[in-house]
């Protein structure tokens, strides 16, 4: 998911719950963003929804970039990659990951939904 200044979580939530009814899914195994954007908001979403939160630093996305269905310029110039939601799902699910719902907007966000067999190594470590 990608976000700018000002989201809430009410925006995230229902911006969440549009692209998971769109994949036919229930919940999302992670929530991922851009670092640079590390705010409240994403931790309430995870908890929200149970799952684990992953932060990624633009030059991560960058590399995500030949993956993406819509990169942008615009995003580019403003964070330093082409695009947030499509490259966090991405990241977030690994190499052998697809996108299962493009970048879908609301006001203040964007959210995408990407589907692997395998889920991202963090997402298989044991938490305390």
């Amino acid at each position: 998911m990608g976000s700018s200044s000002g989201v809430t979580f009410d925006e995230l939530r229902a911006l969440a719950a549009r692209v998971l009814s769109q994949g036919a899914c229930r919940k999302p195994d992670a929530i991922a963003t851009l670092a640079a954007r590390r705010d409240f908001v994403w931790e309430e979403l995870a908890a929200h929804y149970g799952c684990a939160l992953l932060y990624f630093e633009a030059a991560r996305l960058e590399q995500e970039t030949a993956r993406l269905k819509n990169p942008s310029e615009v995003v580019f110039r403003s964070v330093g990659c082409h695009g947030v939601a499509e490259a966090a799902a991405l990241a977030a699910i690994g190499a052998d990951g697809y996108l299962l719902v493009e970048k879908t907007a609301s006001a203040r966000a964007t959210a995408a939904l990407a589907h692997a067999g395998e889920p991202h190594p963090a997402l298989t470590k044991e938490t305390p």
